[in-house]
């Protein structure tokens, strides 16, 4: 009933609402992070620019290699050049990366980014393969933090994220879309439904992270020459996306997500259907092969008895006749000369 009463505009509200809570709760985790990481032995500063990256001495060469990278690629499609100092902070361990990342951090995370703070947590050297490449996860953090410098919390999730993945080149996220059933189970999802889907485990999450990707994609599209520099422009004179996208792109934020699914549907169409078929057979086969595998056995099994029931006619046949030419053989034998 509240959905229905709410609206879009009062769902949008109450959803920013939310994330500022959620928000607001990680930045008192970790208010002190920066001090305890400083007071922990072992821990060692590297600055380039803008950019602190605190790690051990066995994360050394991890910890140079992103210093590099970050302050070698510090600029972020459509935005202006950020200008606030970041602090990374590389966790030994994982019990270390729980503890800097905070409760609310989801567990599939490789890395979190603190935006009020400043602050980047990521894994380090004990991250598994599932983490992916350190060099492209702090670019995605990073992102996050550069578009919240440009707009503060105004971006919703699924925009949040699906930036952060756009900046960081997260081309895999089109792959999920290529091999993932979820644009054949659940047809014409909804920028809502992305949004919700963050927070609705490690499968449907990927989803939503495929789907943001492609959103925004699909938003710098719009506009090949500028890509999502004038929407970030008029993005920062008012707070409504939908405002902004009017006047960056001519189409109101409806109009684009009609767009969106309309135009993801038709680049995965061909993969969709074949992924329909193959399901359509698998239930056909899951159905039919029990019956199919026992007429075949059925008919095996008779052919094997209509074998063996011509191999006993012929031997009787080939029997009698022997028999019989003995007795043709005994009979002239019996004859009396001439």
């Amino acid at each position: 009933m509240l959905r229905l009463a709410l609206g879009r505009a009062g769902r949008v509200a109450v959803r920013r609402t939310v994330a500022r809570a959620l928000a607001a709760a990680l930045a008192l985790a970790v208010a002190d992070i920066p001090t305890l990481a400083a007071q922990e032995p072992g821990l060692i500063r590297h600055d380039a620019g803008r950019f602190s990256i605190l790690a051990d001495a066995r994360d050394e060469p991890l910890a140079r290699a992103l210093l590099a990278s970050a302050a070698e690629r510090d600029t972020f499609p459509g935005l202006a050049r950020p200008r606030q100092a970041v602090i990374v902070m590389i966790a030994p361990d994982a019990d270390r990366f729980r503890a800097w990342a905070g409760a609310l951090a989801p567990e599939w995370g490789a890395a979190v980014a603190f935006p009020a703070r400043r602050l980047v947590v990521m894994q380090g050297r004990a991250a598994n393969t599932s983490a992916g490449d350190p060099v492209t996860v702090l670019r995605h953090e990073l992102a996050h933090l550069a578009l919240h410098e440009a707009l503060g919390d105004r971006a919703p999730r699924w925009f949040d994220e699906g930036y952060a993945s756009f900046a960081a080149g997260e081309w895999g996220r089109d792959e999920y879309l290529a091999t993932s059933l979820a644009l054949v189970v659940r047809r014409g999802r909804s920028l809502e439904a992305v949004d919700s889907g963050f927070a609705a485990g490690a499968i449907s999450a990927e989803a939503s992270y495929a789907l943001a990707y492609r959103a925004v994609a699909e938003m710098a599209a719009l506009d090949p020459e500028r890509g999502l520099a004038l929407l970030f422009r008029y993005w920062g004179e008012t707070p409504r996306l939908d405002a902004a996208m009017r006047r960056a792109y001519g189409i109101t934020l409806d109009g684009f997500e009609r767009r969106w699914q309309q135009r993801t549907r038709l680049r995965y169409g061909a993969l969709a259907l074949a992924a329909d078929l193959t399901i359509a057979t698998l239930v056909f086969l899951a159905l039919l092969g029990p019956l199919w595998w026992m007429r075949r056995r059925r008919d095996r099994q008779r052919l094997a008895a209509m074998r063996a029931a011509d191999a006993l006619a012929e031997a009787r046949e080939r029997e009698s006749a022997i028999a019989a030419l003995l007795r043709e053989v005994g009979g002239r034998s019996e004859l009396p000369p001439s």
